[in-house]
C-alpha cells in the first residue's frame, strides 16, 4: 500500500513543553490515522524526530509498503537522508532509529516542505504541546511543598 506521511514536532521554550503531530494518508489523500501527543519537555529537534519515528511506526502498523514522508524541518530531512552530519550527540540515536525504520519499507523517501504545506501535522503538534504544558504544570504542583507536609 502507498501512503503519504506528514509529521511535525515542536517545543515552546526549546527545551520546553513539546508535542508531536502525525498525519498518515493513503495515495488519494484520505486520512488513515493521525496522532497528537505531548512528549513532556524536549527540544524542537527531538520533537521533530519523535514525530517522525511515531509516524513511521504508525505507517508500518498499517501495512504501508511505499511511503513518502513530508517534514518541515530542513535539518531532519537532510540528516535522515545522510546528507548532513549529525553534530549533536543527543540527535544520533533518534536519527539512526528513523533511518532504520525508513529501511523497513519497500520504498521510502523524506522531503522537506514549507510549513504551510504541513499545516495539519502542525496543528496536531500544537495540541500535543498544549497537553505537555498541562502535564508539566501538574507535575510542578505535585512536587510543590504542601501546607500539610
Amino acid at each position: 500500500m502507498k501512503a503519504r506521511l506528514h509529521t511535525d514536532g515542536g517545543a515552546r521554550g526549546n527545551p520546553g513543553p513539546a508535542g508531536i503531530g502525525v498525519v498518515l494518508a493513503d495515495a488519494e489523500g484520505r486520512v488513515i490515522a493521525d496522532i497528537a501527543r505531548g512528549i513532556g519537555s524536549a527540544t524542537n529537534n527531538i520533537a521533530e524526530y519523535e514525530a517522525l519515528i511515531a509516524g513511521l511506526e504508525l505507517a508500518l502498523e498499517h501495512g504501508v509498503t511505499e511511503l513518502e514522508v513530508f517534514v518541515d524541518s530542513e535539518l531532519i530531512a537532510h540528516q535522515v537522508r545522510g546528507e548532513w552530519k549529525i553534530k549533536k550527540e543527543h540527535l544520533r540515536g533518534p536519527a539512526v532509529r528513523a533511518r532504520n525504520l525508513m529501511g523497513r519499507f519497500g520504498s521510502a523517501s523524506i522531503n522537506e516542505v514549507r510549513r504551510e504545506l504541513n499545516a495539519d501535522a502542525d496543528k496536531l503538534a500544537n495540541q500535543g504541546m498544549d497537553q505537555s504544558e498541562i502535564d508539566l504544570e501538574l507535575d510542578r504542583e505535585r512536587d510543590a511543598p504542601s501546607i500539610f507536609d
